[in-house]
């Protein structure tokens, strides 16, 4: 089993509120958990306005799926979302063995 980690750092330009920065990632949120199937949440820089620190993560049995997926993820953003500016994002693959049956 193989769990993908990414973080992905993005700047919101024209956000001026965090009202309207939670407005803006809620969305987001949902439209990659619809689209990918991934696990996705805020993990950091809550407070600031116009930064925000994703976290993203699926499991997989094939870790080249799982990084696959990730990439995508961050590629789907990039291309799709105009208006959100991807700063930076790193992928982490972690493999665990099961319990042999």
């Amino acid at each position: 089993m193989f769990i993908g980690i990414c973080t992905i750092e993005l700047y919101l330009p024209g956000i001026t509120s965090l009202k309207a920065k939670r407005g803006v990632l809620k969305t987001l949120l949902a439209r990659l958990h619809r689209e990918f199937n991934v696990s996705a949440a805020e993990v950091a820089l809550h407070d600031t306005w116009q930064s925000a620190s994703l976290g993203v993560a699926t499991v997989s049995t094939s870790a080249a799926h799982a990084s696959n997926l990730l990439e995508n993820t961050v590629g789907w953003l990039e291309h799709n979302r105009p208006d959100l500016d991807v700063v930076a994002h790193s992928i982490e693959i972690v493999a665990f063995s099961t319990p042999s049956e």
